[in-house]
């Protein structure tokens, strides 16, 4: 139960798309089912079927061939994006863990041992912007997983003992991701980075809410009655599955589900103004590295100069780059280089993300990394190698929907963010169109030194009290 990223578009963290309008996204309200709506797409290689029911709920049916699998993937449009009060970070996270407490029906042990039975592959993650349950199963146990499913969300039940007992095993889940470097690094640009929006505090939370969770029971029922609402959730079916019975089939079980979905009240964040540095120690081993975060777009598929970005972050800093080539390849100066920009509902950040071999060679690194951008900020990109990109892009994406359960994580990931699939053939579109002049235009409207942070982890050295001490021993 861990964020994946994002496998839509290439992306650096992709760990991490402004929502588009849905044909019935969160807070609609509709006094009966629609009827169900076929698609095809020129870019997405499956026809999908939708299909919005009286409570809001929204499904998508997406036959693929695949011999009996079926994929099931109920996606929540919630996420660390969503925790907006003060104090009460986390739970987002902490619900992915909660699902699998339990109802009266079918209690945690009775759940498992059905799941086990069935055989299937089953998990769950949260990201900012959504938390996505899997279920890969056989085509014969579709309607259980539908049963079992749509009692759990509707009837989670756990007591004020278990909800202490599962927000201790958050915070032990918090300590051990405290022991990779690429985390620390992560939450303290976070928390320079962002300092009104919710995209601040990672998917954990912040330490002190953490820390604090296990006295939360009574806020924790009222999150999950204000999120976990049908009109805030898209099911997604694929594989060896027929439109009609599947939506006949889900709406047997989840029409019961009362909506009652409210938005939470996120700020945005103000303009940054002037460019930020942070030092990061990190207790342990670790190599120096360099996180260059500048502020970004949110996901906007309709605006070519946006998903310009997209292709910037692979011509100036993807595996064909000169930069790449010199510091990776020729020099073997870094370890690794990975540039992106995030792929959100709102603005997020633009990153470039270096580990580098020798602490000397950080400052040169990041000279070399501005060069880079200034590079592009100045000058057209040369036009055969901006079409292999966006031709790469494009092929890229369809070769990871070749099985049922590859096709249900996309469309999860992409619907929780964008709320329309159709979205999907509006993107590519776009980055078909994408021209040099675009490229260059995202560089300059994004890639701005007053609106960058830029975080550099070390390792900490001992305090010269801590070296007199050990130099006495």
């Amino acid at each position: 139960m861990s964020a994946k990223p994002l496998t839509v578009i290439p992306s650096l963290l992709a760990l991490l798309l402004a929502a588009s309008p849905a044909v019935a996204g969160p807070g609609a309200s509709q006094a009966a089912a629609s009827d169900a709506v076929a698609h095809t797409g020129e870019i997405f290689p499956y026809p999908w079927h939708e299909k919005t029911l009286a409570n809001g709920l929204r499904i998508l049916v997406i036959p693929t061939p695949s011999e009996g699998l079926v994929s099931y993937r109920t996606v929540v449009r919630t996420g660390a994006r969503d925790e907006y009060e003060k104090g009460v970070t986390g739970f987002a996270h902490f619900f992915e863990h909660m699902m699998f407490r339990g109802t009266d029906k079918y209690p945690a042990e009775q759940y498992n041992e059905i799941v086990t039975r069935m055989g299937a592959d089953s998990n769950a993650y949260t990201s900012a912007d959504m938390t996505v349950y899997e279920f890969d199963i056989s085509k014969d146990d579709l309607e259980t997983v539908a049963e079992i499913e749509a009692d759990r969300f509707m009837n989670l039940a756990y007591t004020r003992a278990g909800f202490e007992t599962e927000a201790g095993a958050v915070y032990g889940e918090y300590r051990k991701n405290r022991s990779s470097p690429f985390f620390v690094l992560y939450e303290a640009l976070r928390a320079e980075a962002f300092r009104r929006h919710t995209y601040a505090h990672t998917t954990m939370g912040f330490v002190d809410d953490i820390r604090a969770m296990p006295k939360q029971y009574d806020y924790s029922r009222t999150f999950f009655n204000r999120y976990y609402r049908p009109e805030n959730c898209v099911i997604i079916v694929t594989g060896d599955v027929s439109p009609e019975p599947t939506f006949a089939l889900i709406e047997q079980y989840y029409a019961a589900w009362k909506p009652g979905y409210v938005a939470p009240k996120i700020k945005p964040e103000p303009p940054q103004k002037q460019p930020k540095r942070i030092e990061v120690e990190y207790e342990g081993r670790t190599l120096p590295r360099v996180w260059i975060a500048y502020k970004g777009g949110a996901f906007a598929p309709n605006d070519k100069i946006w998903v310009a970005s997209l292709v910037l972050a692979e011509l100036a800093f993807g595996e064909t780059s000169d930069i790449y080539r010199e510091l990776q390849l020729e020099r073997q100066t870094v370890e690794s280089l990975f540039a992106g920009a995030a792929t959100n509902r709102d603005p997020e950040l633009w990153s470039v993300l270096a580990t580098i071999k020798d602490e000397a060679d950080v400052d040169p690194v990041i000279a070399r990394i501005d060069q880079t951008v200034a590079h592009y900020r100045e000058q057209l990109p040369d036009q055969a190698k901006l079409d292999a990109v966006k031709s790469h892009m494009r092929y890229d994406y369809l070769l990871g929907l070749d099985t049922a359960s590859a096709v249900a994580s996309e469309v999860a990931q992409f619907v929780g963010t964008a709320g329309d699939l159709a979205q999907v053939e509006v993107l590519y579109s776009n980055l078909q169109a994408v021209t040099p002049e675009d490229v260059r235009e995202a560089a300059r409207r994004w890639l701005v030194e007053d609106s960058r942070t830029v975080a550099i982890l070390r390792e900490s050295k001992p305090s010269p009290a801590d070296q007199a001490a050990k130099g006495a021993n």
